[in-house]
């Protein structure tokens, strides 16, 4: 990775700031871990009875595959569009969406029986997020460099931020009071930053090393809310940004592709997939320091996915070569590789602990 350029590299990040959160959004049950409150197995009422499947969508043949997690074979193939990119879990974690970008549409899933419904009119939804009041749904409308907003039940359009200078807008995560949003801009090397109540761009940030082809992607706030970790596919790791996204405090590398991020049950371990080396880095989630990296047998490209609700396995696209991984987070052993259709994007693993999803392939907290 080249170095950072000398206002990077603090290494330890400022005190968060305590501010009321967000009106409406649930309250953070622990400070010191906002996601504890998706443990493992912790199943709510609203997911209790779904069927443990796997939603595989698929960029090249418009299909979402399904995947029985027990029996790890295929059960369903549904053709429902263009270019399939992620399934997301709704805000209140009762419906998953699977968004095709170039058809503009939604197909909700019914997570009791796997089974698509009629699809939904959505402007360019390249990705899909909640606010963490769950008052609305944001489009990520990458093609068209806009973020489109929502009314999560009825699907009229409430606000539209148009984003030129976030080319490649994709993915977010959102701060400990949810009162901020940090977007990635892949093909600009820069992170946007959202004013969630208002809809305003509060700052732009360009990274300190500004790659414009597969720049910054994934975003991932860590469990006490002091930092963001942003991925990096062309700089090979992770830039570290402070819990109110105004500094990069560091980077950390991890491998050629650095692209998904996903934390372990417990929420002590940040797991990073490297998608052009074929490994998946372990990082400490509070600190970033590395644990230990595995690779994925005769090699792969690993991409986007998520951890079953015990959090014992970790289900992976393979976003270059038609299949999808399953390992095992006790030491990284490749449990099963099962074959899929072209271009496997960003599957959705369900049910998922939890109070409330904020979208993309299931951030729950």
């Amino acid at each position: 990775m080249t170095a950072p350029t000398p206002a990077a590299t603090t290494t330890t990040a400022p005190a968060v700031e305590h501010m009321a959160a967000l009106p409406l959004m649930p309250a953070v049950t622990d400070p010191s871990n906002v996601y504890a409150a998706a443990g493992p197995g912790m199943l709510s009422a609203a997911v209790e009875s779904a069927k443990p499947l796997v939603y595989v969508p698929h960029t090249r043949t418009g299909q979402v595959w399904v995947i029985d997690q027990a029996t790890f074979e295929v059960v369903g193939k549904h053709r429902l569009g263009r270019e399939l990119q992620h399934v997301i879990p709704s805000y209140d974690m009762t419906t998953l969406y699977a968004s095709d970008d170039i058809g503009n549409t939604l197909t909700p899933f019914e997570p009791k029986t796997g089974l698509p419904g009629p699809s939904i009119p959505v402007v360019d939804p390249y990705n899909l997020y909640f606010t963490p009041d769950g008052r609305s749904a944001i489009s990520v409308a990458e093609r068209l460099k806009r973020l489109v907003f929502y009314d999560p039940h009825t699907w009229r359009e409430q606000d539209t931020l148009h984003t030129p200078d976030c080319a490649g807008i994709d993915h977010a995560d959102f701060s400990a009071d949810g009162r901020i949003a940090v977007f990635s801009c892949e093909f600009a090397g820069r992170i946007l930053v959202l004013d969630v109540a208002t809809h305003k761009i509060i700052r732009m940030m360009d990274m300190p090393v500004r790659n414009t082809r597969m720049g910054p992607q994934d975003v991932k706030l860590s469990p006490d809310g002091s930092v963001f970790y942003v991925a990096d596919a062309d700089q090979g790791g992770l830039w570290v940004l402070d819990g109110a996204a105004t500094t990069v405090l560091r980077q950390i590398p991890t491998g050629h592709g650095a692209h998904g991020l996903y934390l372990s049950r417990d929420a002590t371990k940040l797991f990073v997939t490297n998608r052009h080396e074929g490994t998946i880095s372990v990082l400490n989630s509070t600190t970033g320091a590395a644990i230990t990296k595995w690779k994925i047998p005769g090699g792969g490209s690993p991409d986007m996915g998520n951890l079953n609700a015990d959090g014992t396995q970790l289900w992976l696209s393979g976003r270059y070569n038609q299949a999808v991984y399953v390992i095992s987070t006790a030491d990284g052993k490749l449990i099963r590789k099962i074959h899929v259709g072209d271009g496997p994007h960003g599957l959705c693993v369900w049910p998922q602990p939890g109070r409330y999803s904020l979208g993309h392939t299931g951030i729950t907290r």
